[in-house]
């Protein structure tokens, strides 16, 4: 995970916690009212998190997949002209030998 997607993460947690907090502070409802509410606003957040981490690993797979490929193309490349300058420098040396 990228720096900036810790700090963003950070960032929505103090939210969620400052926001949680002022709400009680603020709360005009009952405190078994606003329990409840806490409890179904937690189970929300936690069905968000969960949605986002699924995504979140859903993209590095693709991407992960997608440098692998364009890795593995390079890579490819690379031995193909190693043979083709091998093969070179034995006709070279081949011809020079004669």
């Amino acid at each position: 995970m990228s720096r900036r997607m810790e700090y963003f993460a950070i960032g929505c947690i103090a939210g969620i916690a400052l926001g949680v907090v002022a709400g009680l502070l603020l709360a005009p409802r009952s405190g078994s009212d606003t329990r409840r509410r806490l409890a179904d606003n937690a189970r929300r957040a936690a069905d968000v998190a969960r949605d986002v981490a699924d995504r979140a690993e859903a993209t590095a797979e693709v991407l992960g997949g997608r440098v692998d490929h364009y890795l593995g193309r390079e890579q490819e490349v690379a031995w193909r002209k190693v043979r083709e300058i091998r093969e070179g420098v034995d006709r070279y040396t081949q011809a020079q030998a004669l």
